[in-house]
């Protein structure tokens, strides 16, 4: 960390704390578990992904490279990683070995990947970032690439219940997207499950899980005690930061009754 607090090496250099991303903020606070459901709900998509030695696997925006590194300790034939962001895309690359592994900067809605090239796609925490037209061409985006008989999985922000008025949506959306600086545009479980459908995708499981990211319990499960500390020490030195994620927490507190995380596994017939 420089005495700005900000690591050179994390995606957001070159951003002020109070203008930084929400999610490259608390990796550059020490947050290494950025999902909305935690390593917990990840682990759930995961098992119901079952990758083995015979998948070629292609992860949408890896970030941190968190989950790589959980799918590639399963054995997988091939791993492609698709990031947009230079810098997170070299994080990623130091957990890869051999030519099988690779990470490419590039869009998950365009990845020039051959069509039924991959048997298990997923991708966390970015199709909620998206708009409708990119959510859906995301998704089409896995479809195309999955030959018949893959897996897709996402693990992604939520709204409950199904019947969640419009403007409350709306206003959810508007409170979120202030206090990350990204567009958040979270979907409803009925919602989402429309959105694979509508490319041809059959629901296989679905799994909710409350959306505490930055509550205490959940911290401390995800980053581990030493981590968790990191943490909250770098954020109690860093003001500016300590503000924002305080905005953050409390964004997620004030609805926590129509937030929550969810992982759905889709595969192609």
């Amino acid at each position: 960390m420089t005495k700005q607090g900000i690591d050179p090496t994390l995606p957001g250099r070159g951003l002020e704390h109070e203008r930084m991303p929400g999610h490259w903020l608390l990796a550059q606070m020490g947050k290494r578990v950025l999902r909305p459901g935690g390593l917990e709900l990840t682990q759930q998509m995961l098992d119901a992904l079952e990758i083995g030695p015979t998948d070629d696997i292609v992860e949408f925006a890896p970030g941190l490279g968190v989950t790589a590194k959980a799918a590639l300790g399963q054995g997988p034939r091939s791993y492609i990683g698709i990031e947009r962001d230079e810098r997170a895309a070299v994080l990623v690359r130091g957990y890869l070995e051999g030519d099988s592994q690779r990470c490419l900067v590039g869009l998950a809605e365009e990845t020039g990947l051959p069509d039924a090239s991959a048997s298990v796609v997923y991708g966390e925490a970015m199709l909620t970032m998206q708009t409708e037209r990119h959510k859906a061409d995301i998704v089409a985006e896995a479809a195309r690439i999955l030959r018949s008989g893959g897996r897709y999985g996402i693990h992604e922000l939520s709204l409950r219940p199904d019947t969640l008025a419009d403007e409350l949506k709306d206003e959810i959306q508007q409170a979120l997207s202030e206090a990350i600086h990204v567009g958040a545009r979270p979907l409803t479980a009925d919602e989402w499950r429309s959105l694979l459908e509508a490319q041809g995708l059959q629901i296989e499981i679905r799994v909710e899980s409350p959306m505490h990211l930055l509550e205490p319990r959940r911290l401390l499960r995800d980053e581990g005690l030493p981590g968790a500390l990191r943490f909250v020490w770098n954020v109690a030195r860093t003001p500016a930061a300590r503000r924002r994620i305080r905005a953050m927490r409390s964004v997620f507190r004030h609805y926590s009754e129509q937030l929550s995380a969810i992982a759905i596994v889709a595969a192609k017939p």
